[in-house]
Protein backbone atom coordinates (compact mmCIF):
# COMPACT_ATOMS: atom_id res chain seq x y z
CA UNK A 1 0.00 0.00 0.00
CA UNK A 2 1.03 3.57 -0.09
CA UNK A 3 3.00 3.50 3.61
CA UNK A 4 5.81 2.54 1.45
CA UNK A 5 6.07 6.00 0.68
CA UNK A 6 8.63 8.19 3.23
CA UNK A 7 7.19 10.47 5.29
CA UNK A 8 8.75 12.49 8.02
CA UNK A 9 7.51 12.06 11.46
CA UNK A 10 5.59 14.95 12.76
CA UNK A 11 1.49 15.23 12.22
CA UNK A 12 -0.05 11.79 13.10
CA UNK A 13 -3.12 13.27 11.04
CA UNK A 14 -1.62 14.13 8.05
CA UNK A 15 1.45 11.07 7.72
CA UNK A 16 -2.14 8.96 8.06
CA UNK A 17 -4.52 11.06 5.32
CA UNK A 18 -1.36 10.72 3.06
CA UNK A 19 -0.88 6.64 4.00
CA UNK A 20 -4.40 5.98 3.25
CA UNK A 21 -5.31 8.19 0.26
CA UNK A 22 -2.54 8.69 -1.62
CA UNK A 23 -0.98 5.77 -4.17
CA UNK A 24 -3.51 3.69 -4.25
CA UNK A 25 -4.60 2.18 -7.41
CA UNK A 26 -7.07 3.48 -9.73
CA UNK A 27 -9.55 0.98 -9.32
CA UNK A 28 -9.63 1.90 -5.56
CA UNK A 29 -10.47 5.40 -6.32
CA UNK A 30 -12.98 4.43 -8.70
CA UNK A 31 -14.93 2.40 -5.85
CA UNK A 32 -14.50 5.25 -3.77
CA UNK A 33 -15.77 7.69 -5.98
CA UNK A 34 -19.13 5.35 -6.97
CA UNK A 35 -20.07 5.06 -3.11
CA UNK A 36 -19.23 9.10 -2.85
CA UNK A 37 -21.41 9.71 -5.52
CA UNK A 38 -24.19 7.25 -4.73
CA UNK A 39 -24.22 8.21 -0.85
CA UNK A 40 -24.95 11.81 -2.15
CA UNK A 41 -26.93 11.03 -4.84
CA UNK A 42 -28.98 8.86 -1.75
CA UNK A 43 -28.78 12.14 0.41
CA UNK A 44 -30.71 14.42 -2.28
CA UNK A 45 -33.14 11.51 -2.92
CA UNK A 46 -33.50 10.37 0.60
CA UNK A 47 -33.16 7.07 0.00
CA UNK A 48 -31.59 6.42 3.69
CA UNK A 49 -30.95 3.02 3.36
CA UNK A 50 -29.04 3.16 0.13
CA UNK A 51 -26.92 6.47 1.79
CA UNK A 52 -26.50 3.93 5.03
CA UNK A 53 -25.54 0.97 3.31
CA UNK A 54 -22.69 3.22 0.70
CA UNK A 55 -21.10 4.92 3.44
CA UNK A 56 -21.14 1.77 5.43
CA UNK A 57 -18.96 0.03 2.46
CA UNK A 58 -16.86 2.94 2.19
CA UNK A 59 -15.90 3.09 5.96
CA UNK A 60 -15.35 -0.76 5.50
CA UNK A 61 -13.10 -0.45 2.59
CA UNK A 62 -10.81 2.06 4.78
CA UNK A 63 -10.64 -0.08 7.99
CA UNK A 64 -7.97 -2.37 6.53
CA UNK A 65 -5.81 0.41 5.80
CA UNK A 66 -6.16 1.67 9.17
CA UNK A 67 -5.88 -1.13 11.00
CA UNK A 68 -2.40 -2.15 8.75
CA UNK A 69 -1.13 1.29 10.26
CA UNK A 70 -1.81 0.66 13.58
CA UNK A 71 0.16 -2.91 13.70
CA UNK A 72 2.50 -0.75 11.32
CA UNK A 73 1.88 -3.22 8.07
CA UNK A 74 2.38 -2.01 4.63
CA UNK A 75 -0.37 -3.76 2.28
CA UNK A 76 0.77 -3.92 -1.24
CA UNK A 77 -1.39 -2.11 -3.69
CA UNK A 78 -2.82 -4.87 -5.58
CA UNK A 79 -3.78 -6.79 -2.47
CA UNK A 80 -5.81 -3.85 -1.15
CA UNK A 81 -7.71 -3.08 -4.39
CA UNK A 82 -8.63 -6.89 -4.03
CA UNK A 83 -9.92 -5.87 -0.70
CA UNK A 84 -11.79 -2.80 -1.82
CA UNK A 85 -13.11 -4.48 -4.67
CA UNK A 86 -14.41 -7.90 -2.64
CA UNK A 87 -15.73 -5.34 0.25
CA UNK A 88 -17.41 -3.47 -2.86
CA UNK A 89 -19.24 -6.73 -3.84
CA UNK A 90 -20.39 -8.32 -0.95
CA UNK A 91 -21.77 -5.18 1.07
CA UNK A 92 -22.93 -2.56 -1.79
CA UNK A 93 -23.65 -4.44 -4.80
CA UNK A 94 -24.71 -7.57 -2.97
CA UNK A 95 -27.15 -5.44 -0.37
CA UNK A 96 -27.85 -2.50 -2.31
CA UNK A 97 -28.65 -4.02 -5.49
CA UNK A 98 -29.06 -7.64 -4.45
CA UNK A 99 -27.08 -8.95 -6.69
CA UNK A 100 -26.89 -12.13 -4.61
CA UNK A 101 -31.10 -13.15 -5.43
CA UNK A 102 -30.56 -11.30 -8.95
CA UNK A 103 -27.42 -13.53 -10.05
CA UNK A 104 -26.83 -17.04 -8.50
CA UNK A 105 -22.91 -17.52 -9.12
CA UNK A 106 -22.41 -14.07 -7.33
CA UNK A 107 -22.30 -15.73 -3.87
CA UNK A 108 -19.98 -18.21 -5.24
CA UNK A 109 -17.80 -15.72 -6.58
CA UNK A 110 -17.43 -13.47 -3.12
CA UNK A 111 -16.73 -17.29 -1.49
CA UNK A 112 -14.04 -17.82 -4.14
CA UNK A 113 -12.21 -14.70 -3.77
CA UNK A 114 -12.75 -14.13 0.08
CA UNK A 115 -11.10 -18.22 0.32
CA UNK A 116 -7.83 -16.84 -1.82
CA UNK A 117 -7.60 -13.83 0.01
CA UNK A 118 -7.33 -15.61 3.28
CA UNK A 119 -5.30 -18.28 1.67
CA UNK A 120 -2.57 -15.89 0.70
CA UNK A 121 -3.17 -14.19 4.32
CA UNK A 122 -2.43 -17.54 5.65
CA UNK A 123 1.09 -18.20 3.61
CA UNK A 124 2.14 -14.99 5.07
CA UNK A 125 1.29 -15.72 8.84
CA UNK A 126 3.25 -19.12 8.27
CA UNK A 127 5.63 -17.28 7.10
CA UNK A 128 6.24 -15.18 9.46
CA UNK A 129 6.66 -17.75 12.35
CA UNK A 130 10.00 -18.55 10.36
CA UNK A 131 10.56 -14.93 9.60
CA UNK A 132 10.35 -15.20 5.81
CA UNK A 133 12.77 -18.10 6.13
CA UNK A 134 11.39 -20.25 2.91
CA UNK A 135 13.76 -23.39 3.95
CA UNK A 136 12.77 -23.08 7.50
CA UNK A 137 9.57 -25.89 6.56
CA UNK A 138 9.15 -27.36 3.82
CA UNK A 139 6.95 -25.68 0.92
CA UNK A 140 4.46 -28.25 1.19
CA UNK A 141 3.94 -27.85 4.88
CA UNK A 142 3.21 -24.00 4.92
CA UNK A 143 1.20 -24.64 2.25
CA UNK A 144 -1.18 -27.07 4.17
CA UNK A 145 -1.02 -24.48 7.11
CA UNK A 146 -2.46 -21.64 4.90
CA UNK A 147 -4.97 -23.96 3.41
CA UNK A 148 -6.09 -24.94 6.70
CA UNK A 149 -6.38 -21.42 8.11
CA UNK A 150 -8.73 -20.15 4.85
CA UNK A 151 -10.44 -23.34 5.38
CA UNK A 152 -10.95 -23.11 8.98
CA UNK A 153 -12.45 -19.36 8.52
CA UNK A 154 -14.30 -20.20 6.03
CA UNK A 155 -15.76 -23.05 8.22
CA UNK A 156 -16.74 -20.44 11.19
CA UNK A 157 -18.60 -18.11 9.09
CA UNK A 158 -21.20 -21.20 7.79
CA UNK A 159 -21.17 -21.31 12.03
CA UNK A 160 -22.36 -17.86 12.38
CA UNK A 161 -24.65 -18.10 9.81
CA UNK A 162 -26.29 -21.16 11.23
CA UNK A 163 -26.03 -19.58 14.39
CA UNK A 164 -27.87 -16.59 13.13
CA UNK A 165 -30.53 -18.23 11.25
CA UNK A 166 -30.94 -20.45 14.25
CA UNK A 167 -31.26 -17.97 17.39
CA UNK A 168 -32.75 -14.85 15.21
CA UNK A 169 -34.80 -16.33 12.59
CA UNK A 170 -32.62 -14.59 9.55
CA UNK A 171 -31.89 -16.72 6.21
CA UNK A 172 -28.40 -16.74 5.53
CA UNK A 173 -28.13 -20.20 4.84
CA UNK A 174 -30.70 -19.90 1.99
CA UNK A 175 -31.04 -23.07 0.90
CA UNK A 176 -29.90 -24.54 4.19
CA UNK A 177 -27.47 -28.08 3.85
CA UNK A 178 -27.21 -27.39 -0.15
CA UNK A 179 -26.01 -23.70 0.94
CA UNK A 180 -23.78 -24.78 3.21
CA UNK A 181 -22.00 -27.59 1.87
CA UNK A 182 -21.71 -25.61 -1.91
CA UNK A 183 -20.07 -22.85 0.41
CA UNK A 184 -17.41 -24.71 1.85
CA UNK A 185 -16.83 -26.64 -1.80
CA UNK A 186 -16.30 -23.04 -3.03
CA UNK A 187 -13.73 -22.22 0.14
CA UNK A 188 -11.96 -25.30 -0.63
CA UNK A 189 -11.07 -24.90 -3.58
CA UNK A 190 -10.35 -21.09 -2.88
CA UNK A 191 -8.13 -21.66 -0.27
CA UNK A 192 -6.48 -24.40 -2.50
CA UNK A 193 -5.46 -21.71 -4.78
CA UNK A 194 -4.01 -19.36 -2.38
CA UNK A 195 -2.04 -22.18 -0.72
CA UNK A 196 -0.83 -23.15 -4.01
CA UNK A 197 0.14 -19.41 -4.76
CA UNK A 198 2.02 -19.59 -1.09
CA UNK A 199 3.79 -22.70 -2.42
CA UNK A 200 4.56 -20.98 -5.57
CA UNK A 201 6.48 -17.95 -4.07
CA UNK A 202 7.92 -20.64 -1.69
CA UNK A 203 9.71 -22.36 -5.00
CA UNK A 204 10.54 -18.94 -6.32
CA UNK A 205 8.03 -18.56 -8.99
CA UNK A 206 6.72 -15.27 -7.88
CA UNK A 207 7.27 -12.60 -10.69
CA UNK A 208 3.08 -13.05 -11.29
CA UNK A 209 0.01 -13.13 -9.98
CA UNK A 210 -1.25 -14.30 -6.61
CA UNK A 211 2.56 -15.26 -5.44
CA UNK A 212 3.58 -11.77 -6.62
CA UNK A 213 1.30 -10.64 -3.68
CA UNK A 214 3.31 -12.36 -1.72
CA UNK A 215 6.42 -11.29 -2.76
CA UNK A 216 5.53 -7.95 -3.06
CA UNK A 217 4.28 -8.29 0.90
CA UNK A 218 7.51 -9.49 2.53
CA UNK A 219 9.31 -6.83 0.35
CA UNK A 220 7.35 -4.51 2.15
CA UNK A 221 7.42 -5.83 5.44
CA UNK A 222 11.18 -6.59 5.98
CA UNK A 223 11.00 -6.38 9.27
CA UNK A 224 8.71 -8.66 9.82
CA UNK A 225 10.23 -11.31 7.49
CA UNK A 226 14.03 -10.81 8.38
CA UNK A 227 15.09 -13.88 7.36
CA UNK A 228 13.88 -13.57 3.52
CA UNK A 229 16.14 -13.67 0.48
CA UNK A 230 16.82 -10.11 -0.38
CA UNK A 231 15.95 -9.27 -3.59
Amino acid sequence: MCSCWVIEPGDRADYIFVMVFYGQSYVVYAVWAVLLCTAGFALYEAEWTLMIIALGTLLASLVPAFVADRLHIRIPMGFYAWIVLFTFGTLFLGEAFDFYERFAWWDVAMHAASAMGFGLMGVVFALTLFEGDKYAAPAWAISIIAFSFALAIGTLWEVFEFAMDTLLGLNMQKSGLLDTMGDLIVDTIGAAIGALAGFAYLKGRERWGLSGMIAEFVRRNREMFRKAPKD
